[in-house]
């Protein structure tokens, strides 16, 4: 690898380490807006959404600016492909967290109605932040080990949401003024489910850029001619 090389895949890195934070911090508020009744800080994470558009393009433009320039191979060509994947879904996870942030509007906009969250819809919340917090970790520090147990630990977050989906849904049949609220918090928990199967793609994707080794879709051949 040339000087110059290595010297723009780690400002590549780091722009995207530089996005990945801000998509952790959109979801982290936008579950304690929530959390707090804070329509406030529900408000600044949809504000705050734009920013982390402007990241994605940022990113894409540098991972392509790479790819031209230095026409890369092998180890360092799968590195900028998993990059431009991870912001994809890095932006996707910022989307999602400014959709929670209008659900809590949609919840506490009617002061005189306090709606009771269910405990797992914030334990979910937990999950979802630390199944996202482990996969950039293992992106930042090239962990595979990691990468596959965040992939693993995604079992327990469907079964959860799995668990307030029906909870919800017989809610809203026995008790149409819940419907509403029920309603907000189904797609909240929906939005969770759905982050954290961008966090899965971005472990997948991390085991991708460590060893070439396809993991998404079960008997696809690697790089390496195996068979998963």
């Amino acid at each position: 690898m040339t000087l110059h090389l290595e010297r723009d895949l780690l400002l590549l890195k780091r722009r995207l380490l530089e996005a990945s934070t801000l998509a952790e911090q959109a979801i982290r508020r936008a579950t304690a807006a929530l959390a707090n009744r804070d329509n406030a800080l529900a408000r600044s994470v949809i504000a705050g959404d734009a920013e982390i558009d402007s990241r994605e393009i940022e990113v894409e433009e540098e991972a392509i600016r790479v790819l031209a320039i230095h026409q890369p191979v092998a180890t360092d060509l799968r590195f900028i492909a998993a990059c431009l994947k991870i912001n994809n879904d890095l932006e996707r996870i910022g989307d999602l967290a400014a959709k929670i942030a209008r659900r809590v509007l949609d919840l506490y906009s009617d002061t005189t109605k306090d709606p009771v969250l269910p405990q797992d819809l914030l334990e979910l919340a937990d999950l979802v932040i630390n199944l996202l917090r482990r996969a950039l970790d293992a992106f930042a520090r090239g962990d595979v080990e990691l990468a596959r147990k965040v992939r693993m630990d995604d079992d327990r977050i469907d079964r959860i949401h799995r668990e307030i989906f029906f909870r919800m849904r017989e809610q809203m049949k026995q008790c149409p003024t819940l419907v509403e609220p029920a309603n907000s918090m189904l797609s909240v928990s929906s939005s969770l489910e759905r982050i954290a199967d961008h966090v899965t793609n971005i472990a997948e994707d991390v085991i991708y850029m460590i060893g070439g080794e396809i993991v998404r879709h079960p008997g696809h051949a690697n790089e390496r001619g195996h068979v998963d």
